[in-house]
């Protein structure tokens, strides 16, 4: 009978991704995730094979976790729902360092295709969700009558990977407080009066 887990996978990946989050998918090793974890490398190596098999596991969690932070917003107005989830997407990249280590993992998912079916999986529900709170921000009367809500979500979308970047470069603030400005700006042309 085989034992109990001591600890989820889910814990194990959360680990594996603030760890390339802050040392880079490089540098990571399954003797890091361990001490990270309080598990012996060779449970790692038996539950995920290999270091590509763990990063790809961390980058399948990563993916859900982007796509689920637009869900977390309560808010009852669709467009303030799109800023917030997708400030909240960022909540946890707190430095450039970080940001950094995070284009290293996106170095992953661009040339590997495994990594970049997760990837892609990612920025299609994304962008879907954005563009269903447009429309349901067009219903409501947020937004002026004939706005293209699937080109403006490829805006917003568009918008939200840039100004990651943006930020990292410039430095001004904190990463939530730049996304907030960037995606407000991208929907201010946009908005009904008032």
């Amino acid at each position: 009978m085989p034992r109990p887990r001591t600890v989820s996978d889910e814990a194990i990946l959360d680990a594996v991704l603030g760890l390339a989050h802050r040392i880079g998918p490089a540098r990571l090793t399954f003797a890091a995730v361990a001490a990270e974890v309080g598990l012996s490398a060779a449970t790692l190596v038996q539950r995920f094979g290999t270091k590509r098999g763990l990063l790809l596991a961390a980058d399948k969690r990563g993916v859900d976790l982007w796509v689920d932070a637009l869900d977390r917003s309560t808010a009852a107005s669709p467009l303030t729902r799109i800023i917030e989830g997708l400030t909240l997407a960022v909540e946890n990249v707190a430095t450039p360092e970080l940001m950094a280590n995070s284009v290293a993992m996106l170095q992953l998912d661009l040339a590997d295709p495994d990594f970049h079916a997760e990837t892609l999986r990612g920025a299609r529900a994304v962008r879907a969700r954005i563009e269903g709170d447009l429309n349901a921000a067009l219903d409501a009367g947020e937004l002026r009558a004939g706005t293209d809500a699937a080109r403006l979500a490829t805006l917003v979308e568009t918008a939200y990977h840039g100004a990651m970047i943006g930020w990292a470069i410039h430095r001004e603030g904190t990463l939530a407080d730049w996304m907030r400005k960037q995606v407000e700006a991208v929907l201010a042309p946009h908005r009904t009066a008032g």
